[in-house]
């Protein structure tokens, strides 16, 4: 069955201690016990103990006797062996560890770990019109993320407008035609959804912005000039921003200001933390000159924001 939306519970910081299993405890009384001396023991028992043997087999009171004594006898054993003496660990063994761990092993950033976790969900959206002989011609390409994985995707209203019809490209290589189904014009936001999805489609989880600071690490997804999925990292460069579009005809307010690097064909992309949670959907990018190329300013739809262009309910 279907999930309907996925949000993050995370707070800004969080952490729990996970109980380790208690370790299995080999007695070295058990190890080091002389074979011969065993030996002897099992090929002469005395006859009182075979004549016990005998008693157990057909009085149950003293079968029960007899294993209790031989449970007790095995904890016993188990304590002797854990209150055996070890050497004590020093910092000089866990710097080596640590050492030995880094040297042997590649650890993946926590950008790429954000962006493995958040990519699956990001889909390439690909507007088509008609040229003058009447061909469906690509005429654009941007960015969108799967909310819902019913085949919901947030996108830019931008990056639809004005196309006759509308294809996404999903993680798996798959493609569907999608319909516009919602628009937010004063955030410039566009909800689609797509006729056919896969099986194992996966939505993207949001995360509210209100514990966001400046400072904070981010990734942009998109498909910059048509490249991609593509993956920059950066920070959170401020909040409530306002952004005028360069042909001047939309205000958009309350925006999150970001540096990591994005281009023409990351709008609509997801804006996500180190966890690879969404809390943005690229919307635009400074551009002090005619050049649309990126200065390290751009600017995300809160989350928030988003998501209630989809008529999704708020966190």
């Amino acid at each position: 069955m279907r999930k309907p939306v996925v949000y993050s519970g995370k707070a800004r910081v969080s952490g729990s201690a996970v109980p380790s299993s208690p370790a299995s405890v080999v007695s070295p009384a058990l190890l080091n016990a002389p074979v011969a001396a065993q030996t002897v023991e099992m090929a002469s028992p005395p006859p009182r103990w075979r004549q016990g043997v005998a008693r157990a087999a057909v009085d149950p009171r003293v079968m029960w006797s007899m294993m209790g004594l031989l449970a007790l006898a095995l904890l016993a054993t188990q304590w002797l062996g854990a209150s055996a003496p070890s050497r004590e660990l020093t910092q000089k063994d866990i710097d080596a560890a640590v050492l030995r761990t880094l040297t042997t092993q590649v650890m993946p950033s926590p950008a790429a770990k954000a962006a493995e976790t958040v990519r699956p969900s990001v889909v390439r959206v690909m507007s088509y019109g008609r040229d003058e002989e009447g061909k469906e011609v690509e005429q654009g390409v941007g960015t969108g993320v799967v909310i819902v994985d019913e085949g919901i995707i947030l996108t830019n209203l931008h990056v639809v407008q004005g196309s006759r019809s509308l294809k996404v490209a999903f993680f798996d290589g798959s493609e569907s035609v999608a319909t516009v189904t919602g628009a937010q014009p004063e955030n410039d936001l566009a909800v689609l959804q797509a006729h056919t999805i896969p099986d194992d489609l996966v939505a993207a989880t949001m995360r509210s912005t209100n514990d966001l600071v400046p400072g904070d690490q981010v990734v942009a997804i998109g498909f910059p000039f048509g490249i991609g999925p593509s993956t920059s990292a950066g920070v959170i460069s401020g909040l409530g921003r306002s952004f005028r579009s360069p042909e001047g005809e939309q205000e958009i307010t309350n925006l999150i200001q970001f540096d990591a690097a994005a281009n023409p064909g990351n709008s609509g992309g997801p804006l996500v933390t180190m966890d690879g949670e969404v809390v943005g959907i690229v919307t635009g990018i400074l551009n002090p000159t005619n050049h649309r190329t990126f200065v390290g300013i751009g600017f995300a739809v809160p989350i928030e924001s988003a998501a209630s262009a989809a008529g999704l309910p708020p966190f």
